[in-house]
């Protein structure tokens, strides 16, 4: 059974070090020091209708949490939000999945959509389009060799999950009314990348855990275009849940607005905390990797429009390679360090996801098998 690193002091002899998955929990320290300014206080008596608000299209949506969504996007420059429908959803997981039923279910063909991503992608996409196993669309694999014709979703996740690069659409049929894109910007904020531009594309979907750490809520949203996709999405998520849970809405618009306001702060700033956090995890593992047969993607500079300069970028996953003809997931294992295998991403064996969001005891903790294991291999030349 795998052990979960609860203490402060992790025995580095029997210590499974989970990094597989992106549980993101880097940024309790910021939000403990918040002390009770996110604190929300819900009586037995409130929040019992399934309905939010009768008049929206997606009815289920807090007007507070809508809101803060708007004016956090406004602050940080990121996504449009004007002439948009917001659809809210447990997680963008579910989100991902309304909006490939949706496009599905309006290009009204007989055989299956296709839906593809470029590699390496994001694992769970796989997952998301292949569990129900539905007639109405089918994964199709690597977006780079798709050539299939038909109606097809492409889905870009940018910066992407697993190496942090900044992805565009790569499957190039311009004008094509059959080709329709899903952009999943989970990591497009100023603490992972340089904000260059406000993104304004038909389907854009954000989660709350991952700009803020609090995955647990179970939040995440779509700004969408069209109003018959939003409708078809709001239609999935009422038949799939019956809306999305109050309490966690209620919560995720209070932390919204605090964070929006610590955005001009010189000494709460969330997003200059994490970019700092973010960029002090980056060089310590560079400094491991650097003269070794372990790899790390090379990331552009770009002129952040947030923090007014230019400056890199520090995703939320290390994309670690290797020169050598291994398996890097079961040479991480023998470390007790648990990452992503490649392979899950539509990559190789010599590919590995490993999350930047673990607590400060355990992203240490890997350091140091990492460092051991580079340390043994010197040995063995």
């Amino acid at each position: 059974m795998v052990k979960v690193e609860n203490t402060k002091n992790i025995a580095m002899s029997d210590c499974i070090v989970n990094l597989d998955h992106g549980d993101p929990t880097a940024y309790e320290e910021y939000w403990r020091k918040m002390g009770d300014r996110c604190t929300v206080t819900i009586r037995g008596c409130d929040l019992m209708s399934y309905f939010s608000d009768v008049n929206n299209l997606c009815w289920f949506l807090e007007p507070e949490l809508a809101e803060a969504i708007k004016e956090l996007h406004g602050a940080v420059g990121n996504a449009a939000t004007e002439d948009r429908y917001i659809v809210v959803g447990t997680g963008s997981t579910q989100l991902c999945q309304a909006a490939v039923h949706a496009l599905s279910l309006l290009a009204g063909g007989i055989e299956p959509v296709s839906v593809v991503a470029a590699a390496p992608y994001y694992s769970t996409y796989v997952e998301e389009t292949t569990y129900v196993r539905s007639g109405m669309y089918k994964w199709e694999g690597d977006a780079w060799g798709f050539d299939k014709k038909g109606p097809f979703i492409e889905l870009v996740t940018s910066p992407n999950n697993p190496d942090g690069t900044i992805r565009e659409t790569v499957v190039n049929r311009p004008n094509d009314d059959e080709a329709k894109v899903i952009h999943d910007f989970a990591y497009y904020w100023p603490h992972y990348t340089p904000i260059t531009r406000c993104q304004d594309h038909d389907i854009m979907l954000f989660t709350f855990s991952k700009i803020t750490g609090h995955a647990g809520s179970r939040i995440g949203w779509a700004l969408v275009k069209d109003k018959e996709v939003a409708k078809k999405m709001v239609e999935y998520i009422v038949v799939n849940s019956i809306g999305v849970s109050k309490e966690s809405q209620v919560r995720t618009a209070k932390i919204l607005k605090v964070l929006k306001e610590t955005c001009q702060s010189e000494t709460e700033n969330f997003f200059e905390y994490g970019r700092e956090m973010m960029k002090n995890r980056w060089e310590r593992l560079r400094e491991v990797v650097k003269e070794s047969d372990f790899t790390l993607p090379k990331y552009p500079e770009g002129y952040c429009n947030f923090f007014g300069k230019t400056l890199e970028s520090y995703p939320a996953f290390a994309w670690l390679g290797t020169k050598e003809e291994t398996d890097l997931v079961n040479d991480l294992r023998r470390q007790k360090v648990m990452s992503r295998a490649g392979e899950r991403c539509g990559s190789d064996k010599k590919h590995v996801r490993v999350s930047m969001l673990s607590r400060e005891d355990v992203f240490n903790v890997f350091l140091e098998r990492l460092a051991n294991m580079k340390l043994i291999k010197s040995i063995d030349l």
